[in-house]
């Protein structure tokens, strides 16, 4: 167990994690961005926007998430100079824009049609009965599976380790080659301990959504 509280291991172990949080936070941030934007056009009357939003999403998920990090990162590597980092991130966030909207398109879509009539009923502009009826009403059906989706999204970042980026997962795999003679139950330790890591990161979001259904109830 030793192993773990080694200075020079916590110092690497934490840089990782710092990795995993930054790809992590700026993929949600733009998966949050545009997935909204995403979702509420899916949720137009127009066949050719809603076609085409259709598309990219099915795009998306119909290739596996390695395999768009592949073709991002070594498929796109020959015409720009993309590092292993923001590749992540690019791939993270086109993915996560297109599960984003479709969480948005459901909550949107699961409001019952006499709200949007009503709010029309009493005079407000559309931009009003969208900001005041359906977007408040919408988030309170989205917060588990946003949650959710965040979750997924920190999770996914190990996959970061595969082209060669120092994420928390890939420094774990670096110091266990390391001291795997000195220490033969390295693997154990430092995998459990990254696996403690990833409960601290993803267990405040779970906490947090508790708080926010609570407070919205």
């Amino acid at each position: 167990m030793e192993i773990l509280f080694l200075p020079q291991n916590v110092l690497r172990i934490l840089q990782g994690m710092f990795v995993t949080f930054q790809i992590a936070l700026i993929a949600i941030a733009f998966s949050c961005a545009f997935g909204f934007v995403l979702g509420y056009l899916m949720t137009l009357r127009s066949r050719s926007v809603r076609f085409i939003c259709r598309a990219y999403l099915e795009s998306i998920r119909i290739i596996p998430i390695l395999a768009w990090l592949f073709i991002v990162y070594f498929g796109f590597a020959s015409v720009v100079n993309l590092s292993g980092f923001w590749a992540c991130v690019v791939t993270f966030s086109f993915w996560g824009i297109a599960e984003m909207g479709d969480l948005v398109r459901g909550a949107i879509s699961s409001l019952a049609k006499h709200q949007e009539q009503s709010a029309r009923a009493l005079g407000l502009k559309e931009w009003q009965v969208q900001v005041f009826v359906i977007f408040p009403q919408s988030f309170r059906r989205l917060l588990p599976g946003l949650v959710n989706l965040f979750t997924r999204m920190i999770k996914t970042t190990s996959l970061a380790a595969l082209i060669g980026v120092s994420d928390m997962l890939k420094v774990g795999q670096q110091i266990i080659e390391v001291n795997l003679i000195d220490y033969p139950a390295a693997s154990f330790w430092v995998y459990g301990g990254i696996f403690v890591l990833y409960f601290v990161l993803c267990y405040p979001l779970s906490f947090m959504s508790r708080h926010l259904e609570k407070k919205l109830a």
